[in-house]
């Protein structure tokens, strides 16, 4: 009874800090979008990050007060605001997002993620995140690009126009390279590999690295582990979990794996998917670590 107090106090405390920030962080947008001169446009830009950032620090103070410390930071290495960072997460539940948000704010540039499109229509946080320059991704099916050929590789058209606004200022950009969160149907659906992942996909990172080599040249590799089990999002709100842990080792990205062309260089192709192959059996004996540690504590 007293977690479901819990989650009801966080949740409306989300709606108001949702319900005051996005009306102003709009404001900016449409002055953004109203102005001509770059330099506004720019400055306009810091202002929005500014109150995206606030409406994060109140959404993860708010939890630490009602639910106290279950965001627990592992190995976090130094980081800087003012550097661009490509960060890679498994997935395993919606309360991923709010988890690495609160981890990495005011530690890292605020963290950009890609979206499906029609996340767009949600209500107040779709135009947000078209204010704060989010990526929108477009996906086709194969049935509608057998019978559409014109719209192939247009979606990846789409992420290197996102990915070149990034280039005026620091950033973060956050890729979720399983494509979807991990359950274990789909593990066994996949014949994955891996024990606690699904198979990585190269092609947002490779499209990410081809459009900001030049700056984007430090990869976080993030591993989310939470305990004794993965929380819905309510039960984020609820607290209904003993603590998730989050594991972050800073890489460097081989410049072999910069500025190259992930449509057409299959030799950047076939390389840039054995390196994040490599990656993700790391991330693999990561939460088997953690999970076989979890059970001996238990």
């Amino acid at each position: 009874m007293i977690n479901t107090f819990k989650g009801i106090l966080s949740a409306t405390i989300l709606a108001i800090n949702t319900l005051i920030m996005v009306p102003l962080l709009l404001i900016f947008a449409l002055l953004k979008l109203v102005l001509a001169w770059p330099s506004s446009r720019r400055f306009l830009s810091k202002v929005l990050t500014w109150i995206a950032t606030l409406w994060v620090s109140i959404n993860s103070g708010s939890f630490r007060l009602i639910h106290g410390d279950k965001i627990k930071l592992k190995n976090m290495p130094d980081l800087s605001m003012d550097q661009w960072y490509l960060v890679v997460s498994n997935h395993q539940s919606t309360a991923d997002i709010p988890i690495l948000q609160a981890a990495f704010n005011r530690r890292i540039p605020f963290l950009k993620f890609f979206l499906k499109q029609e996340l767009i229509w949600v209500p107040l946080l779709g135009l947000a995140w078209w204010a704060l320059d989010f990526p929108f991704m477009k996906r086709y099916s194969r049935a509608k690009l057998e019978k559409f050929p014109h719209l192939r590789g247009k979606d990846m058209e789409q992420t290197q126009r996102s990915c070149e606004k990034f280039k005026h200022f620091p950033t973060a950009v956050i890729n979720f390279v399983e494509g979807t969160r991990f359950t274990p149907k789909k593990q066994q659906r996949q014949q994955s590999p891996y024990t606690h992942l699904l198979k990585p996909k190269a092609g947002g990172l490779g499209y990410v690295l081809g459009s900001m080599g030049e700056c984007m040249n430090q990869l976080l590799l993030v591993t989310l582990a939470y305990r004794p089990k993965v929380p819905g999002f309510w039960d984020y709100l609820c607290g209904n979990f003993e603590a998730v842990e989050v594991l972050c080792e800073k890489i460097v990205i081989p410049d072999t794996l910069l500025n190259k062309n992930y449509q057409i260089d299959e030799k950047f192709r076939a390389e840039l998917f054995k390196w994040s192959e490599k990656m993700w059996y790391k991330q693999d004996d990561r939460l088997k670590a953690f999970y076989e540690r979890s059970n001996i504590q238990d």
